[in-house]
Parts: structure tokens; sequence; C-alpha cells
């Protein structure tokens, strides 16, 4: 199937376009990029004043509130084929803030940052397992360089890479994070709902889930919100930007790139990570770190990079 179906003729014909080998889906993955670096230090205050299946419940409650109004596609003829593939993405996307959320909490940031990162090197591998594509050779190569780049950048050296209990969830949430990809790419086809509405739908989903699992774990115990300033200016900031935005580009570009390019883009989160670590809240990392976030810019730069093989131009049918 044609990806420029999956969201009709103009939204298919504005992700076709490119500059300089860069098209507007990669330019949104970036920015998403940027948006997700400066989220660490937000959620981490948040789940200092909350706890995390509470927050991650209130943070998708708020997202599915702001967009009820995109909910008006499920009314139509496909609204139980839509309600299914929603349901199912967004049940990923809970284990992998769960997984995210708490491993944060359990391991050092700069380890959280690097083994989250490890999306970027397992999606060509998801790729292949779950759509039966091998992916070029380049994605390989630029994969391994974006995890050696993510390596550096979370270390000063690499005796200081440590394994631990939120070391193992991060992974987890990478591995669930590439299968996220691979998912709502398989999945596109198969649905004709605006990348808004799946949007929604997953945030509902996300929603419940965390909120049952959180009375689960309390034995029915729930707590108010804080009526801080900061706390609910960061949450406008997780709602809007990191999940209102992030997930609409993502589940757009989904449609308009393959798996593999849209986790190296993903992957430069680190790099803005560090930029708004050390510029906002005056955080050091050293030349090893950055050297590792040159890296991964590289990796990022290099698989925009449009295709001059001939065999590319037929393959243009997913």
């Amino acid at each position: 199937m044609d990806s420029k179906q999956v969201l009709g003729t103009a939204s298919g014909a504005w992700g076709e376009r490119r500059w300089a080998g860069v098209g507007a889906a990669e330019v949104m993955l970036l920015a998403v990029a940027a948006v997700w670096g400066g989220s660490y230090a937000v959620a981490k205050q948040a789940t200092q004043q909350l706890p995390v299946l509470e927050f991650i419940a209130l943070r998708f409650g708020l997202t599915f509130v702001v967009l009820l109004p995109a909910l008006r596609p499920l009314f139509d003829a496909q609204w139980r084929q839509g309600l299914a593939v929603g349901g199912l993405l967004g049940a990923n996307l809970l284990a992998i803030f769960v997984c995210e959320t708490f491993g944060v909490s359990l391991t050092a940031a700069s380890n959280a940052a690097f083994l989250i990162s490890l999306c970027v090197a397992l999606t060509p591998f998801v790729e292949w397992w779950l759509l039966g594509r091998r992916p070029e050779p380049r994605m390989f190569w630029a994969a391994g360089l974006s995890a050696v780049g993510a390596a550096m950048l979370s270390a000063t050296s690499p005796a200081s890479i440590s394994v631990g209990w939120g070391d193992g969830l991060m992974v987890i949430a990478a591995f669930l994070r590439a299968v996220m990809v691979c998912m709502t790419r398989r999945f596109a086809g198969r649905h004709s709902m605006p990348a808004l509405t799946l949007t929604a739908v997953q945030s509902g989903m996300m929603a419940l889930g965390a909120m049952a699992l959180s009375l689960v774990a309390s034995k029915g115990a729930w707590h108010m919100p804080p009526a801080t300033a900061s706390f609910w200016w960061g949450m406008a900031y997780l709602v809007l930007l990191c999940t209102v935005f992030a997930f609409f580009a993502q589940n757009h570009a989904a449609s308009h790139s393959s798996p593999s390019r849209v986790s190296l883009l993903m992957g430069s989160e680190p790099v803005f990570g560090a930029l708004i670590a050390v510029y906002g809240f005056g955080e050091t990392v050293g030349a090893w770190g950055w050297a590792g976030g040159l890296l991964i810019v590289m990796a990022a730069w290099w698989v925009t990079m449009p295709q001059s093989t001939a065999p590319r131009a037929h393959s243009v049918n997913l």
C-alpha cells in the first residue's frame, strides 16, 4: 500500500515534501527529539510530587480531554477497527512509559539516556522480525554508530557505565519503543484514522490502564495532585508538547518513513537532552559526552540522505 493513502492525499503530499534529502516528517521527528530531550527533568520533578502510575494516568487523561474533538472520525464505519488498533498501540505505549518512568527513578539519568537510545540499534532487527523486511546495510552501520554515541554521551568514561534494576527496565523500554515504531508502520493501512485521532485513542487507553494499575497496586488509594504552579506548568509542557504534538508527529512520520529511519532520528533525543541540561539546568557534559553526541547527530544525518541506487526507485509501494 502506498503510504500516502494512510492520512489522505494532502497530508501525504506534505509528508513527502523534501529539502536536500530531509523531508517534513524528519523535521517533525527532530522537533520531537528536542522536546523529549527536555522532558526528563520535568517528569522527574513531577514524579517526586505524585506516584508514578498516578502521574501517568493524570498526564494521559488530560491529553485525552484535550484531544476529545479529534475523536469524531471514530464514528465512521471503521470505528471498531480503529479502536482495536489504537487500543493495541496504546497498551504498548503504556508498557513503555511504565518501564521508562520507573527505570529513570531507579538509575542515573545518563544511564537512562544511553539505554533508551538502544531503541535505535534494536529497530532494524525488530523491523526484520516483525515486518520481514531486511533494512539497508547502512541502517545497521548507522544504528551501531548511534548506539556507540549514546554510550559516550551518557558516561564520562567507559568504566562509569553500570547495570542495575533501573537499567534493565530501560532496556525493556528501548525494545518496546522499537516494537512500537514497527507496529505503527504495520497497522498504518488497517485504519483510516487521522494521526490526532489515533493519538487520542492511545492516550485514553494509557490513562485507563495506568489508573487501573495504580488502584490495584495501592489497593484503591488515590492522591490529589499538588497545587503548585511548577507542577502544572510542567504538566502542561508534558501534555501539549511531549504528548499531543510528539505522538501526532511520530504517528504521522511512521506512515511516511521507514521504522529504522524514525528510530535513528529519535535517537538524537539524548543530544538535545544534554544541551538542555547544560544550558537550562547548569549540568556539565565533558568532551567524551560531546563526542558521543556528535556521533548520534552524524548517524541521524546519514540516514536522511537520499538514496542514489536504482533499485530503491522501484520500492515505492510498501
